[in-house]
């Protein structure tokens, strides 16, 4: 067990509401407290999990951020997802019992491990647990449609501008600003996800700010204009 790992109850965990079903009863949130095994602390650049590991639990992430990837036959980081505080991730692991991809922190991240046959077992009586897990699942599946479809069919600004919106959208529900953020990933890890090089994302960025829609400072971005944004990914429906 890692030494860092702490014995945590999710009842007064101010990221409840997030990662777990809201209304439960005391003796529900009772059986709930008994999901999470441990909490783990990950280094900045640690892997969480990996491609090809056998799936034990599912991590709800208390701390930090993280990125999904797969590596390339020629050797390059595929970047799969960006997951960040509140959100689950291992789900990949649930077809086959073993992991599809590796997760690796962005930043030095805390998550509270699940074990999988706890959630099963808790899920049996508290039914609303179980729902949620389909929720999250259900939510991951069309995260995956959104993101074939963008990379199916939509220029580079419309991609840029999708994923900005996506991002400040996901924070906001986290209680932070709604249209200021700071990028945990790099501009290659950005290009990797949207299907673009990293040139192209640059440039992309530049004319953002040209038409003052967002302002850069290094890994700062701030949204001048969430309007314009949004206008950019309608034209992209509507166009497909």
């Amino acid at each position: 067990m890692n030494p860092q790992a702490i014995k945590v109850a999710c009842s007064n965990c101010n990221l409840r509401e997030l990662c777990m079903p809201l209304g439960l009863n005391a003796q529900e949130l009772q059986r709930i407290d008994e999901l999470v095994a441990v909490r783990r602390k990950v280094k900045r650049g640690d892997t969480l999990f990996t491609n090809g590991e056998k799936f034990t639990s599912l991590y709800a992430i208390r701390t930090g951020f993280f990125k999904t990837c797969l590596a390339t036959e020629d050797g390059r980081d595929q970047v799969t997802g960006f997951q960040m505080a509140g959100e689950i991730i291992g789900l990949d692991g649930i077809v086959n019992d073993h992991h599809t991809c590796d997760a690796v922190a962005l930043e030095d991240a805390e998550i509270c491990v699940m074990p999988f046959d706890r959630i099963e077992e808790i899920s049996r009586e508290v039914t609303a647990l179980q729902h949620h897990v389909h929720k999250i699942m259900s939510r991951e599946i069309v995260r995956e449609h959104g993101v074939m479809l963008m990379l199916g069919s939509m220029r580079a600004e419309e991609r840029l501008a999708a994923f900005l919106l996506n991002l400040v959208q996901r924070l906001h529900a986290r209680g932070f600003s709604q249209s200021e953020l700071v990028l945990r990933m790099t501009r290659e890890e950005i290009g990797s996800y949207l299907g673009l090089q990293l040139e192209t994302v640059s440039r992309t960025f530049s004319k953002f700010v040209e038409e003052g829609i967002v302002e850069v400072k290094q890994r700062h971005v701030r949204i001048l204009s969430a309007e314009d944004l949004q206008r950019l990914v309608n034209n992209a429906a509507e166009c497909h």
